[in-house]
């Protein structure tokens, strides 16, 4: 398959991955319609991706609501889109019991329930191409549960759930349905106590660009999931048949997650409460 050209809408597009994606299929795009919240951001975006030949517009739109949703559909009726990117996302390094029920709901709708209804509503238009691309940008931590990052985890799993799903419902269709998943990226999603995990634990992080380069490559050799970095590509995929071996790799790096992720907050009570022996689970 040849790279485009592609009439592209990419939603989180004013910053970090979303500003590289852009910056890396311009150059295959006659339209490319970006979606943020961040006028200035989306502003500068746009700037960096003018070429002759590219119609260049910018789509402000809350994606957790239908107004915004439907701005989105209305940018798009003019034009024939055969590649949606849903990138945007948002997160929060925290222990699950710290978190307040408005994040929770906030990065589940964001990450997870945003993209889906934004699909659904552009699914008509994609499905009057005779070739179209859904892209799902989700994480390795789709694959692997991670503490301090439950919410978010909870919220990239149900994304590729919905990929895998979609894809499957569309198989005798025009429209493929992938998931791409990126590890750890340098980008201001990332706060100053996971940055700092990192750092502690050794853990690789990417820069935009070279993510933005892997989903081109991915654009241009479709594969129904694409996961990104060594050896988060071998944990996740040992996570899906062993996971007893990852419960046991992080159980010794808690401690340390749980510290930069409580950011100094006193360790909560441990919970015991009697179960009778016949209300027990399966180990």
């Amino acid at each position: 398959m040849s790279v485009g050209p592609y009439s592209a809408i990419l939603t989180g597009g004013g910053g970090g991955i979303g500003t590289a994606i852009a910056q890396a299929i311009a150059p295959q795009c006659a339209v490319l319609l970006l979606v943020g919240r961040d006028a200035a951001r989306l502003a500068a975006t746009a700037k960096s991706v003018e070429r002759p030949g590219l119609d260049c517009r910018v789509v402000l739109a809350d994606l957790t609501i239908a107004e915004g949703r439907d701005a989105v559909a209305q940018a798009a009726s003019g034009f024939d889109i055969n590649l949606l990117i849903n990138n945007a996302g948002t997160s929060e390094f925290a222990w699950f019991a710290d978190q307040s029920e408005a994040s929770v709901e906030r990065i589940l709708g964001v990450n997870a329930l945003a993209p889906m209804l934004l699909t659904q509503r552009l699914l008509p238009q994609l499905l009057r191409r005779a070739s179209a691309t859904v892209v799902n940008v989700g994480s390795i931590y789709g694959y692997l549960g991670y503490p301090g990052c439950a919410s978010y985890s909870a919220s990239k799993f149900a994304l590729r759930g919905f990929t895998e799903a979609l894809r499957r419902e569309l198989a005798d269709g025009p429209v493929r349905v992938l998931y791409f998943a990126p590890r750890a990226t340098r980008t201001a999603l990332n706060d100053d106590a996971l940055t700092a995990l990192n750092a502690e634990l050794g853990t690789a992080m990417d820069a935009p660009a070279k993510v933005a380069d892997a989903l081109v490559a991915l654009l241009r050799r479709p594969a129904r999931e694409r996961l990104l970095g060594m050896p988060e590509k071998f944990f996740a995929r040992v996570n899906q048949v062993l996971p007893g071996l990852v419960d046991h790799g992080l159980r010794r790096q808690l401690d340390t997650i749980r510290n930069f992720a409580r950011r100094g907050k006193p360790r909560p009570a441990r919970l015991i409460t009697s179960i009778h022996p016949s209300e027990r689970g399966s180990p």
